[in-house]
């Protein structure tokens, strides 16, 4: 059986390792992985950390691409790659541009597609945007459902996907920080490496982790959310960690309000690795991130989702996260209670992780080899 995997960002390239490890731990299958370079540096580096080799690299990203663009290139460069390879099944994960260009282009030709994170619905088709449409999208496509929880799966089923077709495996991004938490553990000298270039703080102070980079708060959202963690920080016993985005409309709205301020740290993007050494050390985390949302509880860290709506409730009916929202003062707020109320930190943070036990990605090999059954 020959699988094509596709992926272009760098939350897709984190996933879906950990089943392209699988796969090529399976001698019976021929694992072919194909990049897009939606995200170019921030996928590369996620392809060295697991020491991926792509076989087609399409290398897509540029500067304020439009997503006409880049929907364009993906589905043109992906078509050409199936029609090379011509694969059994071609794997997609999540909702990206190349997620849905990937699933399009094997919908063209009659390849089957796999679903890695099928069934997550926000009920908005603009939250988050394109992220929802592309995902709901994706899923006229596919052939094989792999949904992380049985809620993701019941919104399959109320859109009349079989059973059949439907398989509940957890969301593969716990295999991959298992993998990675594993290899800090077990090596002293790449955790110190992990840690070694990022600002020094303040051991005192309790650290905020901040992530945020959605289309959607780009007009105005990601402003009051700045403003709030300014506000935060003049408490003086906290200091905030804000790996930046490289979408220039993150960089110019991070740097404008929160450049001058001391206990504010704005770095560059982390690779995987270090990233995952800051949210194990982290108080809390703020973020407009999915990934985030299913990553950080397996850590006891309460998260702060910086969104209206989010396609990962169970995170929010488990208590390990809450919407709060772009509005100041209601980050502000929320913030506060973690910071200042022992027990409501400590509900947030020893709730039960929702999303999967570290074993997706192999649940996804197995189903895949014995189709169709």
């Amino acid at each position: 059986m020959k699988i094509l995997t596709v992926f272009g960002t760098r939350p897709e390239a984190i996933k879906l390792a950990p089943v392209v490890l699988a796969l090529k731990d399976d001698p019976s299958l021929e694992n072919i992985v194909c990049v897009t370079a939606q995200h170019r540096q921030m996928l590369d580096q996620v392809l060295e950390i697991f020491a991926l080799k792509p076989d087609y690299d399409l290398d897509l990203m540029e500067p304020n691409q439009s997503l006409t663009r880049l929907t364009a290139g993906a589905l043109e460069g992906v078509g050409r790659v199936i029609d090379e390879a011509r694969p059994d099944w071609v794997i997609v994960q999540g909702d990206t541009t190349t997620a849905f260009a990937t699933a399009l282009a094997a919908f063209y030709r009659k390849t089957k597609v796999a679903h890695v994170e099928a069934g997550l619905r926000s009920g908005d088709i603009f939250a988050p945007w394109p992220e929802e449409t592309n995902r709901q999208l994706v899923g006229r496509l596919t052939t094989m459902h792999f949904p992380p929880t049985e809620g993701a799966a019941e919104n399959l089923r109320r859109e009349a996907v079989p059973d059949a077709v439907i398989d509940v495996t957890g969301n593969t991004v716990i295999d991959a920080l298992q993998w990675v938490a594993a290899r800090l553990d077990r090596d002293s000298a790449l955790s110190a490496k992990a840690m070694a270039g990022l600002p020094r703080l303040d051991q005192a102070r309790r650290l905020i982790l901040v992530t945020g980079h959605r289309r959607e708060n780009f007009d105005g959202g990601l402003e009051r959310i700045c403003r709030a963690l300014r506000q935060l920080a003049e408490r003086g016993d906290v200091e905030i960690v804000y790996p930046v985005h490289l979408n220039p409309n993150v960089q110019a709205t991070a740097r404008s309000i929160l450049a001058d301020h001391p206990a504010i740290h704005l770095i560059a993007p982390l690779d995987y690795i270090p990233f995952v050494a800051v949210m194990r050390q982290a108080h809390m985390i703020v973020t407009d991130s999915g990934g985030i949302q299913e990553e950080a509880p397996s850590l006891g860290k309460p998260v702060l989702v910086t969104r209206d709506t989010t396609e990962r409730p169970e995170a929010v009916h488990a208590g390990t996260t809450k919407l709060v929202g772009t509005r100041t003062d209601v980050l502000l707020a929320e913030a506060s209670v973690l910071l200042d109320d022992p027990a409501a930190y400590a509900r947030m943070a020893q709730a039960k992780n929702p999303f999967g036990d570290g074993r997706a990605s192999q649940r996804i090999v197995k189903r895949l080899k014995n189709w169709p059954n």
